[in-house]
């Protein structure tokens, strides 16, 4: 049994905890570079936090300048357990209405412009991602999100998209008819790769502001719309993580499905071929298997 720390990665409208006791904002150093922000810190319900602002206090980062290696390994530095990410997010469902919440377990990534891995040449390590988030952490946001009275979803399928511009209609089309979509963001990938890198359990949780642009009654994406919402949304959010202590305990078991042991034959640099280098800044997201 190890000790549950809780880290929040806070989306568009998301910049804090409420209730944190002992808070303070503290500078994480890591081999990445530097974080989004400093990282807040405290306890909820005696149970540790870390709360992460993936776009920085006032909104600095866009989603493709965003440091995700770095952000996940300060995470990790600081003994986080359990990655919770919070994110707006567009909907291609009619019952997946602005103002609901889904609890996402697949990922479509059509990112392009970003460092997908901590790994590479010198070290290189391969893990799955077939089921990219974590069940046991994924039910607790979903009850976490039931208790509060939040309409939410259970499951979907997130088109992760490259941005910052919003779709084309022929791609919110393709993306909703063809491929299958449910939600459409721009920050979950690879955020959920590195936190299976790092061994890290990880749920994603979207918060929907629009229908994007397939919706005939809705047309294009309207910011000033987007942002009403996301005021709402913001609020549930925290009353959400707020419910998630209790649920999932201060002494947290090994994880049922193996996401902090995602490593543990995933290297296959043979050792005396490792870069010292990279093994050096792998020390934080690799170092139990290194």
């Amino acid at each position: 049994m190890t000790d549950t720390m809780i880290g929040v990665i806070g989306g568009s409208g998301v910049y804090e905890i409420d209730g944190l006791e002992d808070a303070g904002w503290r500078t994480v150093e890591t081999p990445w570079g530097a974080p989004s922000d400093q990282v807040l810190t405290g306890t909820l319900g005696g149970i540790a936090m870390a709360f992460l602002p993936r776009h920085g206090r006032g909104h600095v980062h866009s989603p493709s300048s965003v440091p995700y290696r770095a952000n996940m390994d300060a995470l990790k530095r600081l003994g986080v357990t359990d990655v919770i990410s919070v994110s707006a997010c567009g909907s291609f469902r009619e019952n997946l209405a602005p103002g609901d919440f889904v609890v996402v377990d697949q990922f479509i990534d059509r990112t392009v412009a970003r460092e997908k891995s901590f790994f590479g040449t010198g070290c290189v390590a391969h893990v799955s991602v077939a089921h990219p988030t974590c069940g046991r952490l994924g039910r607790a946001c979903l009850q976490a999100a039931r208790d509060c009275g939040i309409s939410v979803h259970d499951g979907g399928t997130y088109l992760a998209m490259e941005g910052p511009q919003f779709s084309s209609l022929a791609e919110s089309r393709m993306y909703r008819n063809v491929w299958g979509c449910d939600v459409i963001g721009m920050t979950n990938m690879p955020e959920a790769k590195l936190a299976r890198e790092a061994e890290l359990c990880y749920a994603s949780v979207a918060m929907i502001t629009d229908y994007d642009s397939w919706h005939p009654d809705h047309g294009e994406v309207d910011v000033t719309e987007i942002i009403r919402t996301l005021t709402g949304n913001a609020a549930r959010a925290r009353e959400m993580v707020g419910r998630l202590p209790a649920l999932l305990g201060a002494e947290r078991a090994p994880c049922p499905q193996g996401c902090d042991r995602a490593l543990e034959y995933a290297i296959l640099t043979a050792p005396d071929m490792r870069d010292p280098g990279m093994v050096a800044k792998l020390d934080a997201v690799a170092g139990r298997v290194l």
